[in-house]
């Protein structure tokens, strides 16, 4: 038997058990039909504040999944999915037909591709990467950069892909310095020239990058007088500040993304962000987790990115409560320093505006 919500594997479960797994299971049915009404319903708070829900997104699979949950567009499509279940590089026309697909389905909406991000857990068979700590190595960006010709070719792709479209946003991952912004920018207008050269009408998109890195938290200002919008990777940020590999067992119990580190990190990046004048998302577990979700809007992230699955019950969630009272909650969440309390007391809170049935089992962590 298989809990998702804790990632906890039970053998040979006892009669109790599976009767209160599936009640669990009922209990989940019944909710997700409940839910379905509120697909063409906007994400706007009690006191009238809106707030974009996005998905994320790696197979042409997830778009009919995306859409039947009222998605409002992709804050991050993995491109390195397709890269992963081929035997070797896709060429350009190859990725050329992949990305038409995603941008096509959601246009007008808009759809954010990440570059290329292999490397850490994320391997490919043709293209062995073997180091002694991957998470802190050659990923992202870095190994783009120093094959420019992989770069290359895939934003050429993403170009032609969105001609016509328009809809194309390009992030760039694992981005710890402006230096590596101002060889991608480069990288991208090259690409951009080639294709117009070849007849191919695009303007050029906007441009983004990812804060995952704590070295990037620090310099999200100037970070964000390069480029266009910037998107908060909360599963990485959280394993980087906290110096935890969620991956390992071990210290698993550890990642907790409602620690006081990691919520004062991403209020210092929307303010940093908004002093730019740039709008910032910020995609991951915790953006699909109702309860967090209600303390990302009250720090004021422009939209969330999650899992479609969880998109229903955070829309549910912003949907029931004041951004007046959100902003209350964080403040008082806020002067505590223990991830356990935050936790619980961020449970608490929301249980008493009767707000519960919408908090997984594993949603808010020591639940």
């Amino acid at each position: 038997m298989v809990d998702g919500y804790h990632g906890e594997v039970f053998t040979n479960p006892s009669e109790i058990m599976r009767k209160q797994f599936g009640k669990v299971v009922e209990e989940e049915r019944q909710l997700s039909q409940g839910l379905d009404a509120l697909r063409e319903l906007p994400c706007v708070t009690l006191d009238g504040h809106r707030m974009p829900l996005w998905v994320n997104t790696g197979l042409l699979a997830d778009v009919a999944r995306a859409q039947q949950r009222g998605a409002e567009g992709v804050g991050l499509y993995r491109t390195e999915v397709p890269f992963m279940i081929n035997q070797r590089f896709p060429s350009e026309k190859e990725q050329l037909a992949i990305y038409r697909e995603q941008l096509a389905a959601f246009h007008p909406l808009p759809v954010t591709m990440r570059s290329l991000d292999i490397g850490g857990d994320k391997s490919l068979s043709y293209f062995p990467i073997k180091e002694d700590n991957p998470f802190l190595g050659w990923r992202g960006i870095r190994v783009t950069l120093d094959h420019p010709e992989i770069f290359l070719v895939q934003t050429r792709a993403m170009l032609k892909a969105s001609e016509g479209l328009n809809n194309l946003r390009i992030l760039l991952p694992m981005i710890s310095s402006t230096h590596e912004v101002e060889e991608a920018l480069h990288l991208i207008h090259r690409a951009w020239g080639e294709v117009r050269d070849e007849g191919t009408d695009v303007p050029m998109p906007p441009v983004g990058v990812m804060i995952e890195v704590p070295a990037a938290v620090y310099q999200t200002r100037d970070l964000a007088r390069q480029v266009d919008f910037l998107s908060v990777g909360s599963n990485d940020l959280t394993q980087y500040l906290l110096a935890v590999d969620r991956n390992n067992p071990r210290v698993a119990d550890l990642y907790d993304y409602l620690h006081p580190a990691v919520l004062q990190a991403l209020q210092s990046v929307v303010r940093d962000a908004h002093a730019e004048g740039k709008p910032v998302s910020i995609c991951g577990e915790m953006a699909g987790d109702p309860a967090a979700a209600v303390l990302l809007m009250a720090m004021g992230f422009d939209s969330l990115s999650m899992n479609a699955t969880n998109l229903p019950k955070v829309k549910w969630m912003l949907r029931q409560i004041n951004l007046s009272k959100a902003k209350e909650l964080l403040a008082q969440l806020m002067t505590n320093d223990n991830p356990q309390v935050i936790s619980s007391s961020l449970q608490l809170a929301l249980k008493n505006l009767g707000l519960s049935r919408m908090i997984n089992p594993g949603s808010v962590k020591g639940h």
